[in-house]
């Protein structure tokens, strides 16, 4: 398979390509490999290659297809994940240098094995902030993943090194995990899909935690398809995973044909409007034109909702790693100890005042959804910074970087909304994204909205050469 036929294809292409018999699984792999080889050094994506073990999957998915056996809806589909997801046989570093000396994972996390149960084939761990804390995956120990599109800016965090590796043309699908935004503002800023399920659709079964109340798992890849056919296989109970819902587990991909016809949509104002760079606005006003969206609403309380989030995600992350703040505090990163440390500070009854504003906030946002299914709004509020970029300016204001990449992606993951973060295509320019967002459990809606968008050109993945 040549280089150019393995960046252009996506995950659900090579996966129907391996089926039919137009190339190998071994073939497939031994690309991504070789684009891996070359390209990857640059971009900083991955902590660690599985070469010798991605091979014997692929020749496991060769020889079930040789003996006219099935193997998987991925079938020799390369993915590689977050390094915060377990793999058997490797260390789980989490981003950090503590985690380093600790033993290798005795399994694979769920995710990770649902994904190799479909087929798909595991390349390796990817790069990300230390502990997910940040936006920018600008880690002090490993090294800062770069933007696949301008090597001197950030590729977005925590899940920098998943939405790089499928910017940079190295993997079609990635696994990431998103508390505050870490799926979908890499996927934006590198130029490609990133899909948020509902908060317990996916098991986090054999993954480090960041905020508990928070934690999703979420696909980043080079399509629509891509993003869906991983939520097909993801998703579902897990009693290993207490919050894992028990709901059915219902097939998203025959729901991509179906056009946006009866779906309610419109694009949130307020919070949402504000804040930006007019460049991000205009990707929302281009999603909504090419959708004929006129109307907008509004969330009440969204800014606290952002404020609110701060606080649990802090305190839930500082309760995780407090024996190693007290033991071993020079051993973080500075910035992830600093906010660890404070989080460890804020006080119990702040901490229950958030919790019950979180729940005043969710009927708040059920009322709107009782009025419309979809709702339309920036990602983030500008591209992609410059590397050690501390601070910018958002509308005038000069504010703190790494914090104000999530100002539009914490007051939805704060109640759990499924959002699917779209590359909005703008040639010649940096990647900017915009989020699709629905009620709890209604994933359909928002990967129709998407799979239109991406139809009519309006939403494409920008994949570097």
């Amino acid at each position: 398979m040549s280089p150019v036929e393995y960046t252009a294809a996506d995950g659900v292409g090579l996966a129907a390509a391996v089926r039919a018999g137009r190339v190998s699984a071994r073939e497939v792999t031994d690309a991504a490999l070789a684009r891996i080889a070359t390209r990857g050094p640059a971009v900083n994506a991955f902590t660690t290659v599985l070469a010798a073990q991605a091979r014997a999957d692929a020749d496991r998915v060769d020889a079930a297809l040789a003996a006219r056996r099935d193997p998987g809806p991925l079938a020799g589909v390369p993915f590689a994940v977050k390094d915060l997801f377990d793999i058997a046989g490797v260390t789980t570093l989490a981003g950090s240098k503590i985690n380093a000396e600790r033993p290798p994972a005795t399994r694979d996390a769920a995710a990770v094995a649902a994904l190799r149960r479909a087929g798909a084939v595991l390349l390796g761990a990817l790069n990300m902030d230390e502990y997910a804390y940040g936006f920018t995956t600008e880690n002090s120990h490993y090294g800062p993943t770069r933007n696949p599109h301008d090597p001197t800016r950030v590729a977005g965090g925590s899940s920098g090194g998943s939405g790089a590796a499928v910017g940079a043309g190295l993997v079609p699908l990635t696994l990431g995990s998103d508390t505050n935004g870490s799926v979908r503002v890499p996927a934006a800023l590198c130029g490609v899909f990133g899909l948020k399920p509902t908060y317990g659709r996916v098991s986090r079964a054999g993954s480090t935690l960041f905020a508990g109340s928070f934690d999703h798992v979420g696909a980043i890849g080079r399509s629509i398809r891509d993003v869906t056919a991983a939520l097909d296989c993801l998703q579902g109970p897990d009693p290993e995973d207490p919050v894992c819902s028990p709901r059915a587990a219902e097939p998203c991909s025959p729901v991509l044909g179906e056009g946006i016809d009866g779906l309610r949509i419109a694009v949130l104002d307020g919070h949402f409007a504000r804040g930006g760079e007019p460049e991000a606005f205009a990707a929302v006003a281009a999603v909504a034109a090419a959708l004929g969206v006129s109307r907008r609403v509004t969330i009440r309380e969204a800014h606290r909702a952002r404020a609110a989030a701060m606080v649990i995600t802090a305190s839930e992350g500082a309760a995780v790693h407090l024996e190693d703040l007290k033991t071993r505090a020079r051993d973080f990163d500075p910035l992830t100890r600093d906010r660890f440390l404070a989080g460890a500070l804020v006080p119990g009854v702040v901490y229950q005042q958030a919790q019950r504003f979180r729940a005043w906030y969710r009927a708040r946002v059920a009322e709107v959804f009782r009025e419309v299914d979809v709702l339309l709004a920036p990602t983030t509020p500008c591209p992609a910074p410059r590397i050690g970029q501390d601070r910018m300016v958002l509308a005038g204001v000069e504010v703190l970087t790494r914090p104000n990449l999530g100002v539009y992606t914490q007051p939805l993951s704060f109640i759990g909304l499924p959002v699917l973060s779209v590359p909005v295509t703008r040639p010649g320019a940096l990647p900017l994204g915009v989020q699709i967002i629905a009620a709890p459990f209604r994933e359909a809606y928002v990967l129709r909205v998407g799979a239109l968008l991406e139809a009519k050109g309006v939403a494409a993945a920008a994949v570097t050469a």
